[in-house]
């Protein structure tokens, strides 16, 4: 007789507190949260005699959202500064005019290589035979920064502060 699932003593389901988000400039340990990709099929409707035909569409990959804690040493606001430098953004200053050769902006090619080009999700594995062996690997290519807030203070709290930061990317592979 076949032995039940919940009673297998190597059944092990993937849990949400096993993982590591990898990305350029930001180090693993102080983010907090973060969903996993996701996608949307759109659909495409086609009337004929009265009656209405659905067929898939293009796929749009979605945001990651991302929580981190800011320590003070490493400090992520700073990190965060210096992605949002790397990614080609120009602090507007007394000193420049629009005719400067100086001036440039932000680029996809620039803000993708601030993050390192790839930013990779890692769900991990209880240890056992082998320790936090890597159950699920999500790749999201060409990743940049869409959003950050730096998060919020108040004198009734002694909580973290907190940065809440939405990752776009172009697509992504499960490993």
């Amino acid at each position: 007789m076949a032995e039940k699932f919940w009673a297998g003593a190597n059944l092990e389901p993937k849990r949400q507190h096993r993982w590591l988000l990898l990305m350029a400039g930001i180090p693993a340990f102080v983010v907090k949260t973060a969903t996993k990709p996701s996608f949307n099929i759109a659909n495409t409707q086609h009337k004929y005699f009265g009656h209405t035909f659905n067929y898939p569409g293009n796929v749009e990959w979605n945001p990651v959202e991302v929580k981190m804690v800011d320590p003070i040493d490493p400090d992520t606001s700073k990190a965060l500064q210096r992605v949002l430098m790397n990614s080609g953004y120009d602090v507007p200053t007394a000193r420049l005019e629009l005719n400067d050769e100086g001036l440039f902006t932000t680029s996809k090619q620039q803000a993708v290589s601030a993050l390192g080009g790839i930013v990779t999700l890692q769900q991990i594995g209880a240890r056992g035979d082998v320790p936090n062996k890597i159950l699920e690997e999500w790749d999201m290519h060409n990743p940049w920064v869409e959003k950050v807030t730096f998060g919020s203070l108040a004198y009734d709290s002694d909580a973290m502060v907190e940065i809440d930061m939405t990752i776009r990317y172009d697509y992504a592979i499960l490993r």
